[in-house]
């Protein structure tokens, strides 16, 4: 029978993109069902802040601090999971970036940093990791978005980056998938998040902004880190044991909507 309990008693999850939003609010939930967690990020004050209050809460967690997008600091955060817990059961591919702008006129490198840190880190994070899971097997879950399908203007390297990591994803199930490792994409919508808020925090946002943004989402509401961080234990559970190459949007209907309303 398989366990619905979503329980990762004894289980190590390495979540990237750790420091806020749906990484951290991830981080927090595996380490409340019982895995030891291992957070990553570019802000060091922050990842050993988040990490703290989930050891003050019970939790198991660690912060090591990483951009993904080189190589060698996501090897270096595999070796320190390594060496303090030993396994590797769940990989969250969750670090991403973006900038705005039209893309003739866009810096390179600022197409350069989306790309590295959002598909290249899903990339080296998941080519690091799975040479650790070959034995026992494991689960990667990759973070898309909404975007990959239907974008804005403006969001070229960002919207590029993201319908990657579907491909990425499919490509990377079927090559595991007699090795007994699942990977599966996540497709959010509109989150509260700073990325959502353009770096601001939701409080910092004008009232009118926040309802346009919530009237825009068929079910009328921004959603919670937490409604999608429930969707990647899901994933990682046993409970999704026959699920792989998969894209689970969780968008409160935004894709199913046409953009004018005549």
């Amino acid at each position: 029978m398989v366990d619905l309990s979503m329980r990762f008693d004894g289980q190590v999850a390495l979540v990237t993109g750790a420091t806020s939003g749906i990484g951290l609010a991830t981080a927090r939930l595996f380490a409340a069902r019982g895995a030891a967690v291992v957070l990553t990020g570019r802000r060091a004050n922050l990842g050993e802040s988040a990490a703290s209050a989930i050891r003050s809460d019970g939790g198991t967690a660690t912060f090591v601090a990483a951009d993904v997008s080189d190589l060698v600091q996501v090897a270096h955060v595999v070796e320190e999971t390594l060496r303090q817990y030993g396994r590797i059961d769940i990989l969250f591919n969750n670090a991403g970036i973006s900038y705005g702008g039209q893309f003739w006129e866009q810096p390179v490198n600022e197409w350069e940093q989306v790309i590295g840190i959002n598909l290249f880190g899903h990339y080296y994070c998941a080519r690091t990791v799975v040479p650790h899971m070959l034995d026992r097997g494991g689960v990667i879950v990759n973070m898309s978005s909404v975007l990959a399908y239907a974008t804005l203007r403006g969001l070229t390297a960002y919207t590029a980056s993201k319908a990657g990591i579907i491909g990425l994803t499919k490509a990377m199930a079927l090559d595991l998938a007699d090795r007994g490792i699942r990977v599966n994409c996540i497709v959010p919508g509109s989150i509260d998040t700073p990325m959502m808020w353009e770096g601001k925090n939701r409080s910092e946002v004008p009232q009118t902004i926040q309802q346009e943004a919530a009237d825009a989402v068929p079910l009328g509401r921004v959603a919670s880190p937490d409604e999608i961080a429930t969707a990647v234990l899901f994933l990682a559970s046993p409970a999704a044991s026959l699920i792989t190459g998969a894209v689970l949007v969780a968008d409160g209907g935004l894709l199913a909507k046409i953009a004018t309303e005549y």
